[in-house]
């Protein structure tokens, strides 16, 4: 396992679909890209940017329910990516979860497990072999002021959003 970095959320042009970039915490400093869903995305940018919201989200109510039980998220790990026939790829992740003194592994989107563990702390890891297979060197790192401009776009695109957009 490699341990990585929540570097950054993006949208991707010309599609405009949302991308979340985590990063090599050492070494080759490698990226994995994995495309989310618009409500994903916002959640992980929330907690990136400790956003507090009148009534919990979705992963606020996660993270608060493992708190109540007395389960602690260890890490999250990204082991994976499935084909289909078309080539699209689904990433896959676990929840390594401590409760008691046992260990649990729970299944769970890449998108989810990586909103808990911006909320958490938790750190985040994927399969050597994943990276080494969808790991893309980084390009120029873009400027501090770059960086907050574009999550400051990917807001202001999530919060335009409106039902029409998805009329066909």
């Amino acid at each position: 396992m490699v341990e990585m970095h929540l570097a950054d959320v993006r949208v991707s042009m010309p599609a405009q679909t949302p991308v979340v970039l985590l990063q090599e915490a050492g070494g080759a400093r490698r990226i994995l890209y994995i495309f989310i869903a618009s409500p994903e995305a916002e959640a992980i940018v929330k907690a990136m940017r400790g956003s507090v919201v009148p009534r919990p989200m979705t992963h606020d109510l996660f993270r608060d329910t493992l708190q109540a039980l007395g389960a602690e998220l260890e890490r999250v790990v990204v082991t994976e990516v499935q084909f289909d026939s078309k080539g699209n790829g689904t990433f896959i992740a676990e929840l390594h979860l401590a409760i008691g003194g046992q260990h649990h592994v729970v299944s769970a989107r890449p998108s989810d497990a990586i909103a808990l563990a911006a909320r958490t702390g938790s750190p985040i890891f994927a399969a050597d072999s994943l990276l080494d297979a969808e790991g893309k060197p980084p390009d120029e790192e873009p400027e501090a002021e770059d960086a907050d401009e574009l999550v400051e776009q990917f807001h202001d695109f999530i919060e335009g959003i409106r039902p029409e957009d998805f009329a066909s």
